[in-house]
């Protein structure tokens, strides 16, 4: 096994590979967030690289088929570019965020993330460098089409740019923050405030309540006709991982659980959660659908995925983790 499955928490039974956008292998090189002078040579090296980032977008073209077989042939690969380039088209190198060494610590090329300004859409301007290279484009949509690395790599440049956007500012006196710790750190420049600003990650629980040879999905309104879920939802202050599961599951179906027990996790960059994946069995209670969390909600026997076509049953997609705890169980 891998350090990547490993550090992904997919050791164990049932947990054959990583979830999409985790099990990466990025040395992220903390020691060498703290120097200066070692970062500086690592952004005007030409052997680095730089992971564009547009509007919460991460650019990609599309992978030679024969390298691809992913669905229907069709793969993505990330659209790395020389410091040169992005220099060009990106907030300045200052604000470029050090994610780590793709080759490992015995001298792997250094990576950086950078934001790109401008909308987001499909491409970049005809105007732009980058015109030509690929498109930006939302990685729920094409994170299944992404090799396991690639995926990982494209969820942590997008999280890490998302936080550093959104804390330009001091959240305690609205002093401009500057980046520190190769911009893992967005420390307030007021000379009386000071306030160091970090990374945050929003833990969510998601979990396949059972019943026998039954499981429980649920369905939003926002979904696409006929999809059906996990339920799910954020863990709150002062909360266990097994209350939240516990009191998620109550809120939203009416349904006791216990035995709640955790499969696996997975990093989802929309934009800053950890899914904890677990798993629970019904003790108790009726279903009882909350609508104002859910438009429905149904106890699904193992047969019914069998002829899910024939029903209209529409599964999650394969880059969410839901699917995963879904086809864990059905896998026995």
């Amino acid at each position: 096994m891998s350090a990547g499955e490993i550090l992904s928490g997919v050791a164990g039974e049932g947990h054959r590979r990583p979830n999409p956008f985790a099990g990466g292998g990025l040395d992220r090189a903390t020691h060498l967030r703290s120097d200066p002078r070692w970062l500086a040579d690592r952004l005007s090296d030409p052997a680095s690289r730089v992971v564009p980032v547009s509007r919460e977008r991460s650019l990609v073209s599309q992978a030679a088929q024969e390298v691809a077989a992913k669905a229907d042939g069709l793969a993505y690969r990330p659209v790395l570019l020389p410091p040169a380039i992005a220099a060009t088209t990106s907030e300045p190198p200052e604000e470029w965020i050090f994610l780590g060494l793709e080759g490992g610590s015995d001298g792997g090329r250094a990576l950086f993330a950078a934001d790109v300004p401008g909308e987001a859409g499909e491409g970049p301007p005809s105007d732009s460098p980058l015109d030509g290279a690929g498109e930006f484009l939302d990685l729920r949509g094409v994170g299944a089409m992404l090799g396991q690395g690639d995926g990982s790599l494209l969820a942590y440049a997008r999280a890490i740019v998302t936080w550093s956007r959104r804390h330009r500012f001091c959240g305690t006196c609205g002093a401009p923050t500057r980046p520190e710790q190769g911009g893992h750190v967005r420390r307030c420049g007021h000379e009386t405030c000071g306030v160091d600003h970090f990374p945050r990650t929003d833990p969510a629980i998601i979990v396949l309540v059972t019943d026998g040879d039954r499981c429980l999905l649920g369905r939003k309104d926002i979904w696409p006709e006929g999809v059906y879920s996990t339920l799910a939802g954020f863990v709150e202050p002062g909360e266990s991982l097994s209350e939240a599961v516990v009191r998620e599951v109550r809120e939203e179906s009416g349904i006791e659980v216990g035995s709640v027990r955790y499969r696996s996790s997975q990093p989802w960059p929309f934009p800053a959660s950890l899914m904890l994946g677990f798993r629970a069995e019904r003790v108790g209670g009726e279903l009882t659908v909350a609508r104002q969390e859910l438009v429905d909600a149904r106890w699904f026997e193992r047969a019914d995925f069998a002829r899910r076509r024939d029903i209209g049953l529409r599964l999650p997609g394969r880059v969410s983790i839901s699917r995963r705890l879904i086809e864990d169980w059905l896998a026995g």
